[in-house]
């Protein structure tokens, strides 16, 4: 098939129109964030939909306002994005312009896509309540029904969008084999921030692996209360990322596995250092927010287990880039 290029970017030719695949994946990207961004433009204007009496979010309405209207800039910036990754002028877009909105997104969704369908498992199979009896109420039931089958879905459909546009703009530097890397691609600061990220890295994986079987050590009162089969299954997920962004980092640094593909190892160190490290800081400024009852604070382990997890993850991601920006050289 001919292609009518719009202009060169990294040796390859590029489609002035997205075709129709990536059509309705934009379509479908941009229709799940509606919901989300509904409820969230509904409580900064003040409704009360899915928000139940006695709710914490209640008792700090100028900080929750605060925090919807970063949420909904941060949701509208994947309508963004999908509109970027199929348009012509989105080809044009500076890579690391492209690059940051993306990991971040990746790392946000990535535990939501895992965790969520585990969670609705582990309460089919166990029986077991979303939160204990007695708890404060935080949002309806229903409300999580409604956003988080959305965050899976734009996750699915806006990741499956960059794998696209990403292949076209940049295959080139994910071909082959990691042993046939050349020295140059691997250079020192991917193997010092690979080493370093997994030294600190084992810091918050042996926290989460502890809070995931059972102990309490470091996890404030509250959270020593409200801890259900929800706790326990996203705790063991947080220990699987940062697995996942230490090995595929050490794995493209040290290339221990002479046939393995360069997009595996790339691929783990990406998206595993997106969501450690931007989970990190989400929680991280959770944790440190004014306003919070004595007890409902986040401990101080608490907090230093997501500040080193959060520096981990940049660490990684910071040697991915520059593995990224010497192949593509």
């Amino acid at each position: 098939m001919t292609r009518t290029p719009l202009a060169p970017v990294s040796g390859a030719l590029v489609p002035p129109r997205a075709p129709r695949a990536s059509r309705v994946l934009r379509t479908v990207t941009i229709a799940s964030c509606v919901p989300y961004l509904s409820l969230k433009i509904a409580w900064i204007a003040g409704s009360r939909i899915g928000i139940p009496d006695g709710s914490v979010l209640l008792e700090h309405r100028g900080l929750t306002a605060v925090a919807n209207s970063v949420t909904v800039l941060m949701d509208g910036a994947v309508i963004v994005l999908a509109l970027l990754l199929t348009q012509a002028w989105g080809r044009r877009v500076p890579a690391w312009l492209l690059a940051t909105p993306m990991w971040i997104a990746g790392g946000l969704l990535a535990p939501i896509m895992v965790g969520f369908p585990v969670q609705l498992l582990t309460h089919a199979v166990t029986g077991a309540r979303p939160r204990p009896a007695g708890d404060k109420p935080f949002l309806d039931e229903w409300v999580f029904g409604v956003v988080y089958p959305g965050f899976i879905v734009q996750g699915v459909a806006l990741g499956t969008l960059f794998v696209l546009y990403a292949r076209e703009r940049w295959g080139h530097v994910w071909r082959g084999v990691v042993w046939d890397l050349p020295r140059a691609a691997t250079g020192r600061t991917l193997k010092v921030t690979a080493v370093a990220g997994a030294v600190l890295a084992l810091f918050p994986a042996t926290m989460h692996l502890l809070w995931a079987c059972g102990a309490r050590t470091g996890l404030a009162a509250n959270r020593i209360e409200q801890r259900t089969a929800d706790f326990y299954v996203l705790e063991a997920i947080d220990v699987v990322f940062v697995a996942v962004a230490v090995a595929g980092a050490l794995l493209l640094a040290f290339r221990p596995v002479p046939a393995l593909r360069v997009r595996t190892p790339l691929a783990m160190a990406w998206l595993g250092s997106g969501t450690v490290g931007c989970w990190g800081i989400w929680l991280l400024i959770a944790a440190v927010l004014p306003g919070a009852e004595e007890g409902e604070r986040a401990s101080g382990l608490m907090a230093l287990t997501y500040a080193v997890g959060m520096i981990a993850g940049l660490l990684v991601v910071t040697g991915t880039a520059s593995f990224l920006r010497r192949r593509g050289a």
